[in-house]
């Protein structure tokens, strides 16, 4: 499949059945997000993989999970993090953002839905899952097999902006239309 396809394809699922994923997909999926690039090959990620009933319940303190039976806790060592010298904006967010989003397209390709979480508590988390203070919770992915099925790949038509309304050449335009 050609990669736009595949990016085509990959939807946010919010209703998930009540089926384990099969740990040759979870390895396929885990293994992506280590290859995935980040800033001087840091590589920040500290991902915890929470599958037990009783341990989908405390991540439920902090965000619901939509009947998924996989969650991954994507963090991020504040210790590993590239940091820009210019104005100290710090890589380990976008590398994370980087080291998701390859994970949903992986998930994606094997027939999995995803949708990634970045709106959640994350003290609950560092307190439920006894995270040391230098790891930082930054998103949950939540995957599992979809209720419902996957959304249409052609609904991008409908519901991006097109091409000329996001993208500018050789330099910053306001002139861009805004709906």
């Amino acid at each position: 499949m050609k990669f736009l396809d595949l990016a085509k394809r990959r939807c946010t699922i919010r209703s998930f059945i009540e089926q384990p994923i099969e740990k040759e997909k979870l390895d396929y999926i885990l293994e992506v997000g280590r290859v995935a690039p980040t800033a001087c090959n840091k590589q920040p990620q500290r991902i915890i993989v929470v599958q037990k009933p009783d341990n989908i319940i405390k991540i439920q303190k902090a965000y619901k999970t939509f009947g998924s039976q996989c969650v991954m806790i994507i963090c991020r060592d504040t210790r590993d993090a590239l940091i820009r010298p210019f104005d100290n904006k710090c890589s380990g967010d976008l590398d994370i953002g980087i080291i998701t989003d390859h994970m949903m397209l992986a998930a994606r390709e094997v027939g999995i839905g995803s949708v990634m979480v970045g709106l959640f508590d994350p003290q609950i988390i560092k307190s439920e899952f006894a995270i040391p203070d230098y790891i930082e919770p930054t998103a949950l992915l939540i995957l599992g097999y979809p209720k419902n099925g996957f959304l249409e790949a052609n609904r991008h038509t409908m519901e991006r902006k097109a091409l000329n309304e996001t993208i500018m050449l050789e330099g910053y335009s306001e002139s861009l239309s805004i709906k």
